[in-house]
């Protein structure tokens, strides 16, 4: 099972902690001979490939001095065998009877001198930067003396191994990619391991691993829900850092990579010699039969080695000035671009290589449909500047595999000119924060006009048609993994991060939400108690951010529970908490059929008319001379907006008109693409408007389809006791805070 699995492994490292920790150091790092000579082998390709009975190791280290082949035997003795033979700066040597489920690692030897940017210490244990899988657990150590003072502990006791993969023989069938276009795409960001720790159908012994995802129920509920793509929060190997695991908590969330082509073990079931791979093959298997695609979040900006003081597990121990973005006033300091203490130096050959390597290995082999970079800015960096022009940008979108996946760019990070929302190219499309940003301020009334709203309903066109880009550039998002939950944005002021263990100064003090009175959620120890009307108020909220987010132009993302209000009580930087603060809760389903119900009728609305999908940018007039406008903007008059209006920081009510034969993409073979034309209200005032529905040549009748003022019951609904369909001309009353999508006919 793999709960049981997971504690076996914790309490087989704690035995190993113990055993080193009582025996003398020369105890500790004395290994086991080997008596063979290896074959000579071959220099390609990095990393271990087993093959007719033997495995190749190949290990890139230019400037090392020895490298030692280090493996691992069940009892975890070690045995070191030098690499003898070095051909193009990589060192390497084949090994009969090695086979997969081997586990191994590198010591590499060479000058301890941080001045030149030389971090060598044949003391540490290191990965595979090629490793396909990794078994074991860090463990953290206070270190010996300062960042640049070499320690000579042993630190095999402590680390990971890397371990060897061999052919699995799995029958992938007739499994091809969804290859959902963009403009038909709705993205759901989850978490592997919180998505399915609560879910009532899921075996136990299966519920935070890669075979709960696959689970019929998650994949039912997902398709059900309207979706067609899940983009998994990292599931490249990671560790926790030092001071979490010093505060006895862990990284949730995995933005802290230490492997880039192996699987995260904790999420496997099955296994963690290799058996990993397999299971997360299957569930890419499962989520292809279903039509769902499967997105990577990868974190190449940086890794878990951290800055100067933290642990060399790899990359800094083969070769440090190549892997990573050091001074060149000082190579003893890193540039730090990613607030990690590191940034990964992208632009160097050897790790560039390295980073397409990954990136082909996931598409080709674990077939996944495309990725999500996080800190992107950071990877398009040239030491200091980020250049769009650079290595990195340039072999992606020359790249025969790469540039036919999906391409996500979060488009900042924290150094100076980090922020790129809108910059990046052609290929790729951006974390669109304007949107969230906008969309959030609208609803809690403080967005000072509509003018930018408009833009963010209609694909952002400031942002990305200057040079040449689709609506669908655009990932529209109001929340994400990091932030408040949708249900939290509308049940607080404050962000409630105590049990993070920074005394609340952890997470954004920029959270544009609204707790509509009262502080907390209904269930929250520390809230007082929530009145029905305020509770009723923020499930109409939640309808208006969810029709707002999924009717725009643009691709929508949403993100995993908020359908059913999740909350994580008030933490908006909810990294550390892996437990029941961010374990979706599928009790809520119930609680919450409104807003889930409104979701799968939204989506199917989606799916169904092009008019929400666009894939060219409005123009604001007709295709042909006597037509309708393909987007018109409405005041509560009925009239169309004028540049009074537009400027109007008071306005907080704007109509959306989408003319279907406005379309202006075509069809597969060039024909015209007709649709319904539909008027969306979006009204965030306190009180009750009065809006006229244009006439001709727009419309002459109008039929309601989505009222968020009905949670289904009947109890707010403005449309439900009397007609459901209005004259062109007719005064409509939209109540406070509220969304009318109406049929135009």
């Amino acid at each position: 099972m793999a709960v049981q699995h997971r504690a076996d492994r914790v309490a087989h490292w704690a035995r190993r902690r113990c055993c080193w920790q009582n025996a003398s150091v020369s105890e500790a790092t004395t290994p086991r001979p080997m008596q063979t000579i290896p074959w000579p082998g071959h220099w390609n390709p990095l990393g271990a490939t087993y093959r007719d009975g033997a495995t190749n190791f190949a290990l890139w280290a230019p400037d090392a001095e020895q490298v030692e082949l280090c493996f691992f035997d069940d009892g975890d003795d070690e045995t070191r065998v030098p690499l003898l033979n070095r051909t193009f700066d990589v060192w390497h040597g084949r090994f009969p009877n090695v086979g997969p489920g081997q586990r191994y690692g590198y010591r590499v030897h060479g000058p301890w001198a941080p001045a030149k940017g030389l971090r060598f210490n044949p003391a540490k244990l290191l990965m595979d930067p090629y490793a396909k899988a990794i078994d074991g657990d860090y463990i953290h150590v206070d270190p010996e003396g300062g960042p640049d003072d070499p320690d000579e502990r042993d630190s095999a006791p402590f680390v990971p191994r890397s371990v060897v993969v061999g052919d699995d023989g799995f029958d992938w069938g007739g499994d091809a990619p969804p290859r959902v276009p963009w403009d038909n795409t709705v993205i759901y960001e989850l978490h592997v391991r919180g998505y399915t720790m609560r879910h009532p159908d899921v075996p136990e012994e299966q519920r935070g691993t890669y075979a709960g995802l696959a689970h019929p129920a998650v994949l039912e509920h997902l398709t059900g829900l309207g979706v067609t793509a899940v983009e998994l929060l990292p599931v490249h190997q990671f560790i926790s850092e030092s001071h979490l695991l010093t505060q006895g908590s862990a990284n949730y969330w995995g933005y802290n990579t230490l492997g880039f082509f192996a699987p995260h073990a904790d999420y496997s079931v099955s296994g963690t010699r290799g058996e990993q791979v397999t299971e997360f093959k299957s569930m890419v298997k499962a989520m292809h039969e279903v039509g769902l695609e499967v997105i990577l979040d990868v974190v190449y900006n940086h890794t878990a080695e951290q800055g100067a003081g933290g642990p060399t597990l790899c990359f800094r121990g083969i070769d440090n000035w190549a892997y990573y973005l050091v001074d060149p006033d000082d190579p003893s300091r890193y540039l730090d671009y990613t607030g990690t203490g590191n940034t990964f130096n992208a632009s160097h050959p050897h790790a560039l290589r390295l980073v397409m390597d990954s990136l082909r290995y996931w598409v080709t082999e674990m077939h996944v449909d495309g990725f999500r970079f996080d800190l992107a800015s950071a990877l398009a960096r040239s030491m200091h500047d980020v250049d769009m022009l650079g290595s990195f940008m340039t072999v992606i979108e020359q790249d025969p595999v790469l540039r036919e996946v999906k391409l996500i760019a979060e488009p900042w990070d924290v150094g100076p000119g980090g922020y790129q929302v809108g910059e990046f190219p052609h290929l790729w499309t951006e974390w669109n924060d304007r949107f969230r940003g906008t969309v959030r301020d609208h609803w809690r009334g403080m967005a000072g006009g509509v003018h930018d709203l408009a833009f963010r309903l209609s694909g952002s066109s400031d942002l990305y048609a200057d040079d040449g880009r689709r609506p669908f550039a655009s990932i529209n998002f109001v929340t994400a993994h990091d932030g408040f939950t949708l249900r939290d944005l509308v049940s607080y002021n404050e962000k409630h991060n105590d049990a993070n263990g920074e005394e609340n100064r952890d997470g954004t003090d920029d959270n544009r939400s609204w707790n509509h009175g009262v502080e907390g959620v209904e269930g929250d120890p520390d809230a007082g108690p929530v009145p029905a009307s305020v509770t009723r108020l923020r499930h109409r909220q939640l309808r208006n951010f969810m029709t707002t987010l999924l009717l725009s132009t643009g691709v929508p993302m949403m993100t995993a529970g908020d359908e059913m209000g999740r909350t994580q009580f008030g933490n908006n930087n909810a990294y550390c908490q892996d437990n029941e603060t961010t374990w979706v809760d599928w009790s809520l389903r119930d609680e919450f059929a409104d807003v889930h119900g409104l979701v799968q009728r939204l989506l199917a609305l989606r799916a169904e008319h092009p008019v929400f999908r666009q894939r060219r940018f409005f123009e604001g007039r007709p295709i042909e001379p006597g037509g309708r406008k393909d987007v018109g903007w409405f005041a509560p008059t009925g009239e169309e907006m004028d540049d009074a209006d537009w400027h109007d920081e008071n306005r907080c009510t704007l109509g959306m008109f989408l003319s279907g034969d406005g379309i202006r993409s075509r069809g597969e073979h060039g024909e015209r693409i007709i649709d319904d034309s539909f008027l969306l209200w979006l009204h965030s005032g306190a009180e009750d408007i009065d809006v006229v529905l244009p006439g001709l040549p727009w419309a002459s009748r109008y039929d309601v389809v989505v009222d968020t003022t009905d949670d289904g019951s009947g109890h707010d609904a403005t449309t439900t006791a009397g007609t459901t369909t209005y004259p062109a001309g007719a005064t409509v009353t939209l109540r406070s805070r509220s969304c009318l999508l109406l049929r135009a006919s």
